[in-house]
């Protein structure tokens, strides 16, 4: 039985991914901060305790990684897949970011995927891979992400170094690049012209992405269709961020 440890697991695009992966017949570890998110996580994959596992941990905590796998070794004795998942929103420009906020972003979003995935990778057998899930921040420029474009383009640069570094182990390293997707957060600001001019009014597809469409990317770099994909960004965007597009209400504003 294989085994996935999922960050940012007790909700949006981790709860998918876990659910997902679940169904694959994977075994998940799940890793949150919010305890009662977890309960709910653990009541959707029908509170199996043989194949599922939780933990309510502060991932930039010193002693985060550690305590991550070790409870997957102890409850499974392997580990396949990694997901670095959880993250954090609302940056600012460089220009109003604050030291405090810079470390905290850096610290959730590149320091503890790092640590992780260093944690991770001596367990790690042919076969295995680590998904960390970046942003189009990370693959084009865009306003106000300051410490956010700098997290998620580090971290793409980090899955770049394992792909090549452990590539030959075995061990392969991809990002998977999310546009604006339908979270609860999102959602709160679709109130904001500017906010649905920027996203909605320049993706050309008549939707935003939903939680379930990043899952089942990860999904697929998880199964053996996606075994030969190494070091790579998939970006999961309806074309935002590779296009020019506006739609056609957009184009006759005033």
């Amino acid at each position: 039985m294989q085994v996935a440890i999922i960050t940012g697991a007790g909700g949006g695009i981790g709860f998918a991914t876990a659910q997902k992966l679940y169904d694959m017949g994977i075994a998940i570890v799940g890793v949150g901060r919010d305890r009662e998110k977890l309960k709910k996580l653990e009541a959707a994959l029908g509170n199996d305790t043989e194949r599922v596992a939780t933990v309510s941990v502060d991932i930039a905590a010193e002693d985060g990684p550690q305590t991550i796998v070790k409870l997957a070794v102890e409850r499974f004795g392997r580990i396949d897949y990694l997901i670095n998942n959880a993250g954090i929103g609302s940056p600012k420009p460089l220009h109003e970011t604050d030291d405090e906020t810079l470390d905290r972003f850096l610290g959730i979003m590149l320091r503890a995927p790092f640590r992780l995935a260093r944690d991770v990778i001596p367990h790690m057998k042919p076969g295995s891979a680590i998904i960390n899930v970046t942003s189009t921040f990370a693959v084009v420029g865009g306003r106000r992400g300051g410490a956010y474009s700098a997290s998620k383009g580090g971290l793409q640069s980090l899955t770049l170094h394992i792909a090549c570094e452990y590539g030959a182990q075995g061990i392969r390293a991809n990002c998977v690049a999310p546009g604006v997707t339908a979270t609860d957060m999102v959602r709160e600001r679709m109130n904001d012209p500017g906010f649905v001019r920027m996203n909605v009014d320049m993706t050309p597809y008549p939707r935003l992405g939903e939680a379930e469409d990043i899952a089942s990317t990860i999904a697929f770099l998880c199964s053996k269709g996606g075994e030969y994909i190494n070091g790579q960004t998939i970006v999961v965007d309806g074309g935002w961020s590779s296009t020019k597009y506006l739609s056609p209400e957009a184009m006759a504003a005033k």
